[in-house]
């Protein structure tokens, strides 16, 4: 079984013999680890951080680009290059937590073991792409290109990383397919007239028009369409995941998270219908359905709803709950857990239940 939402043509054309990927924002989330250094160093200078214009982030900006606006918007004291030199080492620190997105480990390592060849192309200077990707075991031996903003003449949206990454990997850009998270790196990819598929965060919209593919996170990306291997890894309607650990109280059906920025720790790719096991002040374990959906009426962004599975009763008004999500059964529908079809929501109850008495998804709790 798998998963794509709509697709614009990735069925057309030639075979995709070689993908590209982005790294931050694509296959790590280093927004969500490094978030708040900025906060940080603003307020060694005496300045507050605008939220506003945080919101609309810099994505996809090479790093001087993004520094000389940060120096201009703050008015800060300092040249780019000084502002670079200072920040730097705060940037360091938190890389190291910088955790892979739901579904980059298993479709790097599906490629791999197919022999389908890969590059990494970002706008991150070279120095820094090895840096946040030596803390992931495997990933520098897996691309046989990698590439930084200053290896080329001019970083995305310039097409020039895109088609460098093809032709040190011999193969025409016709056959080569990109998976990006910004704007600007989509436009790159069009640039260089290659087919690309877009797994953009909330900020980056814009990005649907212009994509073959847009996904809500990597967990939904179909090989067939594109002529690559398929998936093997689906245990008859449900898939293994690297697990994901929440926390937080637990109010009629949903999950509230007990901090700040704990919300704001579970990426956009995050979305989707989900089972695994929740453990509550009692130190019961519970088999859950849990679904993740975007709502941008809330802080979050988010809004979390769990279902118990075998549970009689519904458990009591704001108890704490810690839950850990090992199995993934579809995409986002933009449907909530509470509004879908009672003969539905058994069903996926069912599939939940029965997976979870598998070796494959053990309680870690």
């Amino acid at each position: 079984m798998s998963r794509c939402c709509e697709f614009k043509g990735c069925n057309e054309g030639a075979k995709v013999w070689a993908v590209i990927f982005d790294l931050d924002g694509t296959l790590l989330d280093t927004e969500r680890a490094t978030r708040g250094v900025l906060n940080e160093f603003l307020a060694r200078y005496g300045k507050e951080l605008d939220r506003e214009k945080e919101e609309k982030k810099r994505l996809g900006m090479t790093q001087k680009e993004s520094a000389a606006t940060i120096v201009m918007e703050y008015e800060l004291p300092l040249t780019p290059d000084q502002f670079i030199k200072e920040i730097t080492p705060l940037y360091r620190e938190r890389w190291a937590k910088a955790k892979a997105l739901p579904g980059a480990n298993r479709l790097i390592k599906h490629l791999l073991k197919n022999g389908v060849p890969m590059a990494l192309a970002s706008n991150s200077l070279r120095e820094y792409i090895d840096a946040k990707i030596s803390h992931h075991k495997g990933w520098k031996d897996s691309f046989s290109v990698i590439l930084g903003s200053d290896q080329v003449k001019s970083g995305k949206p310039s097409p020039y990383l895109f088609e460098e990454a093809a032709k040190k990997m011999g193969v025409d850009a016709v056959h080569c397919l990109v998976i990006e998270d910004s704007l600007v790196g989509v436009t790159a990819a069009n640039a260089a007239k290659m087919k690309v598929v877009a797994i953009p965060s909330r900020r980056e919209a814009d990005c649907y028009g212009l994509a073959n593919v847009v996904l809500h996170s990597l967990l939904e990306f179909q090989p067939e369409p594109w002529g690559l291997p398929p998936f093997d890894d689906w245990l008859d309607n449900t898939l293994p995941i690297e697990p994901i650990h929440l926390s937080g109280l637990y109010v009629t059906g949903c999950l509230q998270e007990a901090t700040e920025n704990a919300t704001l720790a579970l990426p956009d790719q995050a979305v989707g219908l989900y089972f695994g096991w929740a453990k509550v002040d009692t130190d019961r374990n519970f088999k859950i359905l849990v679904s993740i959906n975007l709502d941008f009426s809330c802080v979050a962004n988010k809004k979390i709803h769990v279902c118990l599975i075998d549970a009689n009763s519904d458990l009591n008004y704001k108890q704490k709950m810690q839950i850990y999500l090992v199995g993934s059964i579809r995409g986002w529908d933009n449907k909530e857990l509470t509004s879908t079809e009672l003969e539905k929501l058994e069903e996926y109850k069912s599939i939940a239940r029965t997976s979870l008495d598998l070796p494959s998804f053990t309680c870690c709790l």
